[in-house]
């Protein structure tokens, strides 16, 4: 994750590489990865006496991908040609869900199915962040499907500004850009891709246990 290399080009102290894709391959399809980050969450929240999360902030970043990535689109706003990941985090840093699909699509439609998703496996939550890239769409399916609240941060100045709340994903998105291995996508399945971001996750959220 952190130096990006090739999985051929593994260490020679790992096994060989073959085998370590093999169990890597295997975790991904029976969900350890995001197993592991929701205990290490859950242990995290304890810590800071805060047993489950009431609130959650979103935000998304498109990426580069290879040319043999599934999923790939133009994101027009940004002239970035790849794929969008959509990221939730509670108020302590938490990942709570990522979504990974191709750049050519709308935040405000995509978020619909993160936002389901999220309030699905944590019905705790109560209401959600996000910035003005949500607008409609999303806040009418949050308000009167999932009966919660999408709170729009607008920008305070036309400068650049801490913006309460929102900075913890913004943190977050900036902890992941120190991995050479989301620094652009190489990873051929969107599914491969979000596991990828848990494991960087995992990783993060394992320094700042006491």
């Amino acid at each position: 994750m952190k130096s990006g290399c090739q999985w051929r080009m593994m260490p020679k102290d790992f096994p060989p590489w073959q085998t370590v894709y093999d169990h890597f391959s295997r975790w991904n399809k029976a969900g350890v990865w995001e197993c592991a980050l929701d205990k290490l969450n859950e242990r995290y929240r304890h810590s800071k006496k805060r047993a489950v999360p009431s609130y959650a902030i979103i935000d998304s970043q498109s990426v580069k991908t290879v040319y043999a990535s599934e999923e790939r689109g133009i994101d027009g706003g940004k002239k970035i040609k790849g794929r969008k990941r959509h990221i939730i985090v509670d108020t302590v840093g938490n990942l709570l869900h990522v979504s990974v699909h191709r750049a050519n699509i709308n935040d405000t439609k995509t978020g619909v199915a993160v936002f389901e998703r999220a309030a699905e496996k944590y019905p705790s939550i109560k209401a959600f962040s996000g910035d003005a890239g949500y607008r409609g769409t999303a806040v009418t399916f949050v308000e009167e499907r999932l009966k919660l609240k999408l709170n729009i941060s607008t920008k305070i100045k036309d400068v650049f500004a801490v913006l309460p709340i929102r900075w913890l994903v913004e943190r977050t998105f900036a902890w992941l850009n120190g991995f050479r291995r989301l620094a652009k996508y190489v990873e051929i399945l969107t599914a491969t891709a979000e596991n990828m971001i848990r494991i960087a996750m995992v990783r993060l959220t394992l320094a700042k246990l006491p």
